[in-house]
């Protein structure tokens, strides 16, 4: 609803050009960790791979669709925050939160092959052409070369011509960048030349099917199978991850 209310009344200061909302439809449900505080997701070759918060939690994970289950993972050390996670070539890259770390682990076994450092709160990660693009809880998204973390370009995210804030999880999509915007039921798509909003996706109601609670069980959670054309997301906690299908585009 906090997105709602932002882009209502972007709308009534400068009316914007239209911009498609989406609702969606369940096409198919699977369990999914109920401990696992989600902040990074992408589907790669078969699996999920997914990327958990929390301090003395955080982890790095191959999931298996079908169980939910962990068939590899790393877990953080203690003192690191994972937030999003991203394919880069044979790696996956993982930012933290505010410890200003990044991570690096081989695809093939998860095993830590490299750190990285880079300034600023680190929240969601995605691969746009040969850029990462990192969100951090601003209405900016970062472009950085992945092999050595130096900053190419900057957007700014808006709708209606206004600064759109508390952009988190990203995922890249038939060449948009989707992302959850923390604290709400919705998912953006973002141009990544202009940073205009061109569409929404209202999630509402999938928490409660999740059967999720509290505060921090927010939606947050995209991954892409690109061969299939498959959507999925998930939130923080959920006892369920979701295939979706958009519905009544309009």
């Amino acid at each position: 609803m906090i997105l709602l209310y932002a882009l209502a009344a972007a709308a009534v200061a400068d009316p914007p050009a239209p911009v498609e909302r989406c609702g969606y439809r369940i096409v198919e449900s699977y369990p999914h960790d109920a401990t696992s505080f989600t902040q990074g997701l992408f589907w790669d070759e078969g699996h999920l791979y997914e990327g958990t918060g929390q301090y003395g939690q955080s982890r790095v994970a191959r999931i298996d669709l079908k169980t939910g289950k962990a068939l590899v993972q790393t877990k953080l050390p203690s003192d690191q925050f994972g937030e999003g996670i991203t394919r880069w070539g044979d790696q996956i890259i993982g930012v933290t939160w505010q410890n200003g770390v990044g991570n690096r682990w081989s695809i093939k076994d998860l095993k830590r092959v490299g750190t990285f450092r880079y300034d600023g709160e680190g929240w969601g990660l995605t691969m746009v052409g040969g850029s990462l693009v990192l969100s951090d809880g601003s209405s900016q998204l970062r472009f950085l070369d992945p092999a050595t973390m130096k900053e190419q370009k900057r957007i700014t995210v808006r709708f209606g011509g206004r600064p759109l804030a508390m952009i988190n999880e990203l995922e890249t999509i038939d060449g948009q960048i989707w992302a959850n915007i923390w604290m709400t039921d919705l998912i953006v798509r973002i141009d990544p030349a202009s940073g205009d909003i061109k569409s929404y996706v209202d999630l509402t109601g999938l928490k409660a099917d999740a059967g999720a609670n509290g505060g921090d069980s927010v939606l947050n959670g995209i991954a892409w199978d690109a061969r299939k054309k498959r959507l999925f997301v998930t939130g923080k906690y959920w006892p369920k991850l979701y295939e979706i299908a958009l519905a009544d585009c309009r």
